[in-house]
């Protein structure tokens, strides 16, 4: 099946390269130069510890093909100038190329063939095809050259990240002469000489991080390469083997050991139609890694001890089922098969061996350098569903914070604030990385960079750590990491409301919201906005779930916490009244995004986008026009439609009331109306938002966006900035559409609360007229859930767990373990 890609005017085009050929298998059909970025960010494959961008072997970096290789959590940090200023930058960096084999024919009367090494570039390339099998974790190549006097050469290549052993990766190649002799001469092993230059928009900033390389050999079939990085000192080493297995002996093997690079040559020889493999096996250790002191000899020790490829597929596959199984989402169509690609990267990101290191969630996942590999609030899209699946990964995804709240402290206290102030974009230490300068490549000037004021990325954390605790039952958590960093985010949120006596509220001003556009106000000398409505609720009920919390700790723990973090017995009085006086501003009877926002100059939409055609960046356009965003009710992303993403439509409104607010469906109605002809979603999480809200409000233009989060990456719709890395939290954000926006579901008060989108086709969305999934919660392994037209299908396994409470709009019921329910649903 062909897929739907989006053109320039932001249509869709009849159809694209790519297709589903079953629900498991994504394939690429001909070699396109074009495209060639792109499909290696969605080939990627990784293991939750490291991960390979979809590269050729046979390609160096060029303006086609960005090889590319990441370790979560390895960072390092180069100053560059720009501007005309001096810039720090922090990036996750591209560590060694594993990939590098490379061939060419040669035969007896001839030193080579005479296209010297073949790639997909050359004009001796005439078929490709390029396979994801999303089941097994694998990425096949299917390669067909036609050299010299017309001999057919035939390349078949599987490669693997090991899901299993994490520091293992594997590429076998298989050769077959298409009714010719000769020889297959070919040169693998590991390329140290590379930088971070997958991101055009960087090429003026440092991207050199690995020095000190030393290269060698172990042996006729091993060659080694070690370095480190600049500044942050970490200590990296690969070790490759590579034999040819069956149907030839290798001739004239030898190593290049250079400054930057160990290579292994081998020549193979080929008989008519006879196939050649060859196997390559990888084994990568930092120095970050628990229980290794020498990478280098860890590097070795794990290469001599792989076994050979079809040993590691095989392990490398159960590993795979394993993760299937507990990460089981069924959704038919079209839908179904991208939400699996999706989930594919997720666990390839963030696996159960992330739950084993001391990182994030990085915005594009560990598939290429944009956003510098950082993270930022994307764990608020990504966790939920986690939570209910791989409950131990979204713990130690909470420990990463946790683990920068002394540093978060510290920025407050800098800041003039008490508590914890987390940066907007984090990275190894929990500092600030947030850029002071970003280039417009319209304009190609550099401009300040305000959005480190989007300090709503407290409230997600703190949001996190409370959806984690009420979906796990973790309670031990709750009650030691999570309540100092709730804690601590509350008093911030106190600490920086001022009161305004004339409006008889608290008003939190200087910030940006998720929105990101309005920096500031026209004309204004100084950066932010003031009484986000998103920020100001999000901090209201921040505030709240702290008093909650301050209520429910054991009194020892309490008074232990207070004492430890230094919290005066009356913060809390005041916690109380900020969190019901907190300013939300209205105008025009709808929530506005900011106070102020309704008076600014309306857009002419139907001008830029007849001048422009694809307006999603409008903040480029306009400063290339000498113009300013600030000026317009123009929005890049969701923003105060936000609130209806994090918050059930009972809760929402419970909390506009303790804010002494009324927000009735019309007022919501109008909002939501007001904003979706006002957004430009210049974010690939804006659509999902948008999508997500209309389809609880039961809107049959919902599909629309949900289609464009969906296809977000598969059909590069930003234009180019998938091939820079994967969106992980719009992935993230379209598997919880179906796990929790659709099914109305929500972990609180210790039940499961389902309000499901009324069946067949719920708001218009094609493919959803059945869907089903399985998830772990508060100790239970494989609770399913499964939606029809009408009723809801709950089934509990069999365990000594307490049953579980379920609540639906119009009845409770308890499931014990062993126990499956239809449930009749109320008619929408």
């Amino acid at each position: 099946m062909k897929s739907s890609g989006p053109d320039h005017n932001g249509g869709v085009e009849e159809e694209s390269r790519w297709s589903a050929v079953s629900d498991w298998v994504w394939e690429y059909e001909g070699y396109e130069p074009g495209q060639e970025r792109l499909r290696e960010s969605l080939c990627t494959l990784g293991n939750g510890y490291a991960a390979t961008r979809g590269a050729a072997p046979e390609t160096a970096a060029d303006d086609a093909h960005y090889p590319g290789t990441y370790v979560a959590g390895c960072y390092n940090r180069l100053t560059s100038v720009a501007g005309g200023r001096q810039v720090e930058n922090e990036d996750m960096v591209n560590l060694p190329n594993w990939l590098p084999l490379r061939y060419r024919v040669r035969d007896p009367d001839r030193s080579a063939g005479p296209g010297g090494w073949l790639t997909p570039d050359g004009d001796e390339l005439t078929g490709y095809r390029q396979t994801l099998d999303l089941r097994h974790g694998t990425l096949m190549r299917r390669l067909r050259f036609t050299c010299g006097r017309g001999r057919v050469l035939h390349v078949e290549q599987q490669r693997l990240v090991h899901m299993g052993d994490p520091h293992l990766a594997a590429l076998r190649t298989t050769f077959r002469a298409e009714g010719w002799s000769g020889t297959v001469e070919l040169e693998s092993g590991l390329d140290g000489a590379v930088a971070n230059t997958g991101v055009a928009r960087y090429d003026a900033l440092a991207g050199r991080h690995l020095v000190d390389h030393r290269t060698g050999a172990a042996g006729p079939d091993t060659v080694w390469l070690s370095c480190r990085t600049t500044s942050s000192e970490v200590r990296v080493a690969m070790a490759a083997r590579t034999l040819a297995v069956r149907g030839g002996t290798p001739t004239g093997t030898g190593q290049r050991l250079t400054h930057g690079a160990a290579m292994r040559t081998l020549g193979v020889p080929l008989a008519p139609d006879t196939p050649v493999t060859v196997e390559k096996t990888v084994a990568l250790y930092t120095s970050k890694d628990p229980a290794v002191s020498d990478p280098a000899q860890a590097a070795l020790d794990g290469v001599a001890r792989a076994p050979e490829f079809g040993k590691l597929l095989a392990s490398h596959r159960t590993a795979w089922e394993h993760l299937w199984r507990e990460a089981a989402l069924e959704v038919s169509g079209e839908p179904g098969r991208i939400l699996r690609l999706h989930l594919f990267h997720i666990l390839q990101t963030l696996s159960p061996h992330t739950a084993e290191l001391d990182v994030g969630v990085p915005a594009r996942g560990l598939h290429g350098e944009a956003y510098r590999g950082h993270v930022f609030w994307d764990e608020l899209f990504v966790l939920p569903y986690l939570n209910l699946h791989f409950p131990e990964v979204s713990r130690a995804l909470l420990h990463y914070r946790h683990r920068r709240l002394p540093q978060a402290c510290r920025a407050a206290a800098d800041a003039g604030r008490v508590g914890a102030m987390y940066p907007w974009q984090s990275g190894s230490d929990g500092r600030e990385e947030t850029q002071t300068l970003h280039l417009n490549p319209r304009s190609g000037r550099w401009l300040p960079d305000n959005s480190r004021l989007q300090h709503h990325v407290g409230s997600a954390v703190a949001y996190n750590v409370w959806q984690y605790c009420q979906a796990s039952g973790d309670t031990e958590f709750l009650h030691t990491k999570g309540a100092e960093m709730l804690l601590q985010i509350a008093r911030f949120w106190a600490d920086t409301a001022v009161s305004d006596p004339e409006r008889g509220r608290y008003r939190i001003r200087g910030v940006v919201g998720p929105d990101e556009y309005h920096d500031g106000y026209p004309g204004a000398g100084r950066p932010g906005i003031d009484d986000n409505a998103y920020t100001n609720v999000t901090a209201a009920w921040v505030l709240d779930r702290a008093l909650e919390l301050a209520r429910t700790l054991p009194e020892p723990r309490r008074r232990e916490l207070f004492e430890r973090v230094g919290l005066d017995r009356a913060e809390p009085e005041r916690w109380e009244d900020v969190s019901r006086r907190l300013l939300v501003p209205f105008h025009q009877g709808v929530i506005s995004q900011f106070d102020g926002y309704g008076e600014l100059a309306e857009l002419d939409w139907d001008g830029y986008r007849a001048r422009y055609g694809d307006i999603r960046r409008m903040d480029r356009i306009l400063e290339s026009e000498g113009d300013s965003v600030n000026r317009y009710q123009v929005s890049k992303q969701a923003d105060a439609l936000m609130l209806g993403y994090l918050f059930g439509p009972a809760e929402l409104s419970g909390l506009f009331r303790r804010l002494g607010y009324a927000l009735d469906d019309d007022i919501w109605r109008a909002t939501v109306e007001y904003y979706l002809s006002r957004t430009s979603h210049g974010s690939t999480l804006s659509e999902l938002v948008h999508g997500w809200v209309l389809a609880r409000a039961r809107r049959t233009e919902a599909w629309r966006h949900c289609q464009e989060a969906l296809l977000g990456d598969v059909a590069d719709v930003q234009g180019g900035t998938t091939g820079e890395g994967i969106h992980l939290g719009a992935m993230g954000g379209t598997l919880d559409l179906v796990q929790r926006g659709l099914t109305g579901l929500e972990t609180r008060e210790d039940a499961l609360w389902l309000d499901p989108v009324p069946l067949p086709e719920p708001a218009g969305l094609p493919g959803l007229s059945e869907y089903r999934f399985s998830m772990r919660y508060r100790g239970h392994w494989g609770v399913a859930l499964r939606v029809r037209a009408g009723r809801l299908w709950i089934s509990v396994p069999d365990s000594e767990e307490c049953p579980i409470e379920v609540r639906l709009a119009d009845r409770s019921l308890t499931v014990a373990p062993g126990e499956s329910h239809w449930v009749p649903l109320p008619p929408g």
